[in-house]
């Protein structure tokens, strides 16, 4: 492969990366992240497994999301 290709390759597979983080929801805890540390720095973070449960029960109790039964 030329250096091109490897380039365009690399550029393709970041870009995959990205709409399968963003459509998985696994890039929001990292936006979470970088706004607690922007607007309040010494601000306490939640771990990333308190965040997805938060984030999970706050999903399941909204009535707008209907009944999930799994």
């Amino acid at each position: 492969m030329t250096g091109t290709r490897v380039t365009r390759l690399r550029h393709a597979l970041g870009r995959a990366r990205f709409f399968v983080r963003e459509f998985s929801g696994e890039a929001a805890y990292d936006r979470y992240v970088a706004h607690a540390r922007t607007h309040d720095p010494d601000a306490v973070v939640q771990s990333r497994r308190a965040f997805e449960r938060a984030r999970t029960d706050a999903r399941e109790g909204d009535p707008r999301e209907g009944f999930r039964c799994c």
